[in-house]
């Protein structure tokens, strides 16, 4: 599933390449226990992905 709007995005990623810093990035995908970030530098060029990875959420935890 696609996102492109969410209450945090990270901001001012420097660029893989030159680093620059990007004001936010162009794409965001989320699927259970990561989220996808499309970054796009505009002084350089330079396309890159970065993954974030969460532990999953422990199920005995949420039953209260």
């Amino acid at each position: 599933m696609a996102r492109l709007d969410s209450s945090y995005l990270p901001r001012g990623n420097p660029c893989a390449q030159c680093s620059k810093p990007i004001p936010r990035p162009d794409w965001v995908e989320s699927s259970p226990g990561r989220t996808s970030f499309l970054w796009f530098c505009r002084a350089c060029d330079y396309r890159f992905e970065a993954i974030a990875i969460y532990e999953e959420a422990d199920p005995d935890a949420l039953a209260a």
